[in-house]
């Protein structure tokens, strides 16, 4: 879905004339209604259309939003085994549109809103899920040192870290005393695994609406949004596909709670899980309870955050937005019920 946008063409086509290699306008844009963090623009001129990815306009909350590492990791992913669009652009000077942003190839082809796909058959239903296996064990496997990301996130135990910061983002953004927050938190910090030495590069928001496959196949032709990417651990992006799953299908969940997934041909948790170690010569993971756990408390943080700013004016679709408040405490005790799985 897309509706009219609201960006300065007149100073985007100066700015994209002088700065973008082959750029000729006139210049005209739409937003895409998806997405709630970063909004999102198609750009459309007589020869070409690309893709243009913003910071949102108001007062933000440091280190968020950082659109700067989104086209940083795109572009360092260029011809590697994990599909990215081509990055064209960056633009750090907030005078052209208000914001930083960047421009990105208009990948032509299919995302999927739903894990149950409703329009597919199962056999396109099972090649599309397996080759999000295969992607996210490609992805893990990137060797960060030979594509310059050795920098990308600090060394050290990253469920800390990132327990520590997502903690300090939700407290920011806070609006009213949500008791299951506090306890996941509290749980949370109390049972962080050892660190076990592995260090990948992570997405951090790695599920089947974040990713677009060609228009008559299963090959996966983008993986997209990349905010919250870092180096990190790999059970973090594995536990966020299953943590999807487990929520209620439809609009706003968009998970797997209740179906049949046998009779669609979708796998279950056990034997996504199982693929995906295959695939990299892992053995089974444990405690896979706690990296549940602690994507249900970010995504909550997430969710804060984007009510907060709905709140504020700032939202990318503040209908929307204004909603996800009561979803905080839904995640929380999901959290707290996954660490007790």
């Amino acid at each position: 879905m897309k509706s009219k946008s609201q960006l300065d063409l007149t100073s985007l086509n100066t700015y994209l004339s002088a700065n973008l290699d082959g750029y000729q306008g006139p210049l005209e844009a739409t937003k895409f209604d998806i997405g709630q963090s970063n909004p999102t623009f198609e750009l459309r001129t007589p020869s070409k259309s690309y893709v243009l990815r913003r910071k949102p306009p108001g007062v933000l909350l440091k280190s968020a939003h950082a659109v700067e590492r989104e086209f940083r990791v795109q572009r360092a992913l260029t011809d590697s085994a994990v599909p990215v669009p081509q990055m064209m652009l960056l633009c750090e000077d907030d005078a052209v549109i208000g914001s930083a942003f960047y421009i990105m190839e208009r990948l032509q082809g299919r995302v999927f809103l739903e894990p149950t796909m409703d329009e597919s058959d199962n056999a396109t239903r099972t090649g599309v899920f397996d080759e999000m296996n295969r992607v996210l064990a490609e992805l893990h496997e990137i060797d960060i040192d030979a594509v310059g990301l050795s920098d990308y996130g600090p060394p050290g135990n990253y469920f800390e870290r990132q327990i520590a910061r997502w903690t300090k983002q939700y407290r920011a953004s806070e609006t009213s005393t949500v008791p299951e927050m506090d306890t996941l938190i509290s749980a949370l910090e109390s049972s962080v695994p050892d660190d076990d030495g592995q260090r990948t590069l992570v997405h951090g928001d790695y599920r089947i609406d974040n990713l677009m496959f060609e228009h008559n196949g299963s090959r996966c032709i983008g993986v997209l949004d990349w905010e919250l990417s870092t180096i990190g651990h790999p059970n973090a992006d594995l536990a966020a596909v299953i943590m999807q799953w487990q929520l209620p299908p439809g609009k706003e969940g968009r998970g797997l709670a209740g179906i049949n997934r046998r009779a669609l041909g979708i796998p279950s948790d056990q034997e996504f899980i199982g693929q995906y170690c295959q695939r990299r010569g892992l053995p089974n993971i444990e405690n896979f309870g706690f990296y549940l756990a602690f994507n249900f408390f970010r995504m909550a943080g997430i969710l804060q955050g984007v009510y907060k700013r709905a709140l504020d004016g700032n939202a990318s679709d503040p209908k929307r937005a204004q909603v996800f408040g009561a979803y905080v405490p839904l995640f929380a005790k999901h959290g707290l019920a996954a660490l007790e799985s």
